[in-house]
């Protein structure tokens, strides 16, 4: 499939952003300008900004054009307003970072499983749990179960790299909808095992529940982030209120 012209803009001007070349609180060029330097129209333009907005990257400013709202961020920042893979999360941040499979195999959803996923009871599911070590530290630790009838292959060796690289181009599932919730807990054996927690007893966790295209749960994760690289952030806009 051809890749999309505003989408290709989309991604220029984001690393631009994401690189310096427009700084924070800057504007950036003009559409005209932007038109003249892409070669393109004045509507592909205004849906690659429109994808920057939604992003959290830049703001329109009536009257002015629009300013970039990003900071690089001194610690890699999961953003809740968007579906990205811990490697694409990485590769945005530039951080060096390895996963280490400590499980891997084949089993049956309980009731217990069944009910904290969303999962029916009895299912095959792939149960993956993976060890994240960010700049030398292990850092984080995924706890994942994948359904089999819909992911109808997966191995350590894709669990290594990006499972969710390896459903997409390898296996054509289209992810669509990430459902999550974050609470604070206490330290479990397995993070205390797997984690550098030196001195914390108590860590950041993640729950996702991610859904293909048909709305089938195919993925359940529980992920633990030890506090000092725990950093989540979103972008929310207010509309239609006023001031009372």
């Amino acid at each position: 499939m051809p890749r999309s012209k505003f989408g290709d803009i989309y991604r220029d001007l984001k690393n631009k952003i994401e690189q310096g070349d427009y700084p924070y609180q800057s504007l950036v060029p003009s559409e005209n300008t932007l038109v003249s330097v892409y070669g393109c129209s004045r509507n592909t333009v205004r849906r690659a900004l429109a994808g920057l907005i939604e992003g959290g990257y830049v703001q329109a400013i009536q009257g002015k054009g629009v300013r970039v709202l990003y900071r690089p961020a001194a610690r890699a920042p999961f953003t809740l307003g968007r579906m990205e893979s811990f490697h694409e999360t990485a590769a945005r941040c530039r951080t060096h970072y390895q996963t280490r499979v400590v499980h891997f195999s084949m089993t049956q959803t309980d009731s217990a499983l069944a009910a904290a996923s969303g999962f029916p009871p009895g299912v095959d599911v792939y149960h993956v749990e993976r060890v994240r070590v960010v700049e030398g530290r292990a850092l984080i630790l995924d706890v994942s179960y994948f359904l089999r009838s819909v992911v109808k292959t997966l191995t350590p060796e894709a669990a290594e790299q990006s499972i969710y690289a390896y459903l997409e181009k390898e296996l054509g599932i289209q992810i669509m909808t990430s459902k999550r919730t974050i609470t604070v807990e206490r330290t479990t054996p397995a993070d205390r095992l797997y984690l550098d927690m030196g001195g914390f007893d108590c860590l950041a966790v993640l729950t996702n529940q991610a859904f293909n295209a048909d709305g089938i749960l195919f993925e359940y994760t529980v992920s633990h982030y030890h506090p000092e690289y725990f950093r989540f952030q979103d972008t929310a806009s207010r509309h239609g209120k006023k001031a009372e």
